[in-house]
């Protein structure tokens, strides 16, 4: 999968699940446990997308590209151990805005070898696999030859590998590995745990219970939904709302507005990206003299959602919850 174009925007996410204990405790509440891991734990090895390396010693200098990647390493209270970042599809939630701050950009899109060299990492992250193309970071191979190890989200391998089930286990998983790798495992499941139990009182309130919902991403010509395999249905599902292109395989489709206006949903969920910005798409159903009509449009029934909290990583639980909260409003 390749990536999508960085905006600058505010996120609309509320404080991220995943700092709800750091807060907890300068509120007073006792601060969770962290043990590092020994370091006779090492070395340890990462596999994903048909690639094996191996982490001898917790990095140092770590490199993040794209957007999910660096905000793992945020989340896991790791920004003092990157080197640099790349690569953003919209804005960092500002409660990690401050750390992320301290890490250097090297490039708004994917650097290439050299300028990534330079920054001499010990460890390169991605959420695609084209993060290791010739012309970016260069191939893995390459960089464990000169001593660098690395990892990409089984989420972003692309079509030669086989597909990874986008569940919020699967997730999690992600989530482990990467803080195994630092020696930071404890902070992978204090995220889980915290994440979970938000997920749980989502199945108790099922805020979209009896509502269908349309997950529109971007596109005019037809549109680019949220299909029955991913992100998106991983969000529908936590709150009870019945996603209208459940049906069609994949994490995303492209279906004809033909199709909208027979699903005719009560509620359209917007992504909010550089691409297709919500405010745009709002104004295009809202002219359209088909799509008005549709009784989502008719009652501005819309949630509107970063598209980096759609994708598989450290914010889908976020993203459940900021649409359940969002859907509650909408009575």
């Amino acid at each position: 999968m390749t990536p999508r174009r960085t905006r600058v925007r505010p996120a609309l996410l509320a404080v991220p699940l995943t700092l709800a204990l750091s807060l907890a405790g300068c509120a007073g509440a006792p601060e969770p446990e962290r043990k590092e891991a020994a370091g006779d734990a090492f070395p340890v090895r990462v596999s994903s997308c048909g690639f094996d390396a191996t982490v001898t010693a917790p990095p140092e200098r770590a490199v993040s590209m794209n957007q999910g990647a660096t905000e793992v390493l945020l989340a896991l209270d790791l920004a003092d151990r990157m080197a640099g970042t790349a690569y953003l599809d919209d804005a960092v939630p500002a409660t990690w805005q401050a750390a992320y701050d301290e890490v250097p950009v090297l490039s708004a899109a994917y650097p290439d070898n050299e300028t990534l060299l330079a920054a001499e990492p010990d460890f390169v992250y991605a959420s695609y696999l084209s993060a290791f193309d010739a012309d970016a970071a260069g191939p893995r191979e390459e960089l464990a030859d000169l001593g660098i190890a690395s990892y990409a989200s089984p989420f972003g391998c692309g079509k030669e590998h086989d597909r990874v089930e986008i569940a919020f286990d699967s997730v999690w998983d992600e989530i482990a590995t990467v803080a195994a790798a630092f020696g930071v495992p404890d902070r992978a499941a204090a995220i889980e745990k915290e994440q979970q139990e938000a997920l749980d009182a989502l199945a108790d309130r099922r805020p979209g219970a009896g509502r269908t919902v349309f997950w529109y991403d971007s596109g005019d010509k037809t549109a680019f939904a949220g299909a029955g395999q991913g992100g998106p249905q991983l969000i529908l599902d936590a709150v009870g709302a019945t996603n209208v292109f459940a049906d069609l395989d994949g994490s995303w489709a492209d279906v004809s507005w033909e199709q909208v206006v027979e699903a005719d949903p009560d509620v359209i969920v917007l992504a909010d990206a550089s691409w297709s910005t919500a405010d745009d798409k709002i104004a295009m159903l809202e002219k359209d003299p088909a799509l008005k009509d549709l009784r989502a449009v008719r009652a501005e029934a819309y949630v509107v959602l970063p598209f980096s909290a759609s994708t598989p990583g450290v914010r889908l639980a976020d993203g459940a919850v900021s649409v359940g909260e969002q859907l509650s409003k909408l009575g």
